[in-house]
């Protein structure tokens, strides 16, 4: 009789490495899909994009012909030049403002995320689920329209389900760089310097020069690392604290760059009926105010 003991030991020792792995793989990726709550099935895309909430409305809306003719008013708006010292110039609605336009598609959109504040006041754990949340969508143009490509950025709606179009801005970095997000990974900002990175577990990644310097060079940190570096940085500067009350809280920069300079020029959406005007280089979309014969 051949003795069996040593090879049904290595079997056990086997099954449990295997099973411990597998554990491991499905609480690592439950933190990942974690991070903005339940899946919802979106039936237009491939592999479905579990870390957006109703997605069908999203692509709904970037294909609706009310923010392709934003997007095309956008893009008809001379791109500003920053000079204060000239007038206000308002740019009139056209019936058909895409007409004579190249043409052109909005993308399927995007998740950008950001770090949150619990994470950069470190009250919240380093952990996928807490450290980062979903705030707007983004998409880019399938072709550049005159030169210039432009991104549309939605927003959730406020109390209830839905997306609705929050702005457009010149270049596509936010929506190249959301895009780069694989199957197991997360890619997210840090919106103060437009640092981009990915995170894979728990371990963060520069994307572009900005991460990369706020990382101090390195290659890559710890989730937990990374936290302390933005706990450094930003959690006296949060809402509610001196820096804000004293109105320095639009922004911080590591260093300035072309890229902080090129993103004023942003328009902002607020709805049907609006008036596109250009105000000390940046472009905004304000709201016409009607008044009531009631």
């Amino acid at each position: 009789m051949r003795d069996t003991s040593g090879t049904k030991t290595s079997n056990k020792r086997a099954a449990s490495r295997f099973s411990r792995l597998s554990i491991l793989v499905a609480v690592s990726a439950s933190a990942l899909l974690a991070l903005v709550g339940p899946t919802h099935a979106a039936p237009a895309k491939d592999p479905l994009p579990a870390d957006i909430p109703d997605y069908q409305a999203a692509l709904n809306a970037v294909r609706s012909t009310d923010v392709r003719n934003a997007v095309c008013r956008f893009l008809r708006t001379p791109v500003p030049t920053g000079d204060t010292g000239k007038p206000v110039q308002t740019i009139p609605e056209t019936a058909e403002p895409c007409q004579g336009l190249p043409v052109f598609t909005i993308k399927d959109p995007v998740a950008r995320n950001e770090i949150t504040p619990g994470f950069v006041a470190g009250t919240a754990k380093p952990l996928p689920a807490e450290a980062i949340k979903l705030t707007q969508l983004v998409s880019s143009l399938s072709a550049t329209v005159n030169g210039r490509n432009a991104t549309v950025m939605l927003a959730p709606n406020q109390g209830g389900g839905g997306w609705h179009l929050a702005a457009v801005r010149d270049g596509d970095s936010d929506a190249a760089y959301a895009s780069k997000a694989t199957v197991g990974t997360l890619v997210f900002t840090e919106p103060q310097i437009r640092g981009w990175y990915q995170l894979k577990l728990f371990t963060v990644e520069p994307l572009n020069d900005q991460a990369r310097e706020g990382l101090g060079g390195r290659a890559s940190v710890s989730l937990g690392d990374y936290q302390k570096l933005v706990k450094a940085r930003y959690a006296d500067k949060l809402p509610g604290s001196e820096y804000d009350a004293t109105g320095y809280s639009s922004g911080y920069s590591l260093q300035r760059t072309k890229d902080d300079a090129s993103s004023s020029a942003l328009l902002l959406a607020s709805g049907s009926g609006t008036a596109l005007v250009l105000v000390g280089g940046a472009a905004v979309l304000y709201r016409r105010r009607r008044a009531s014969t009631r």
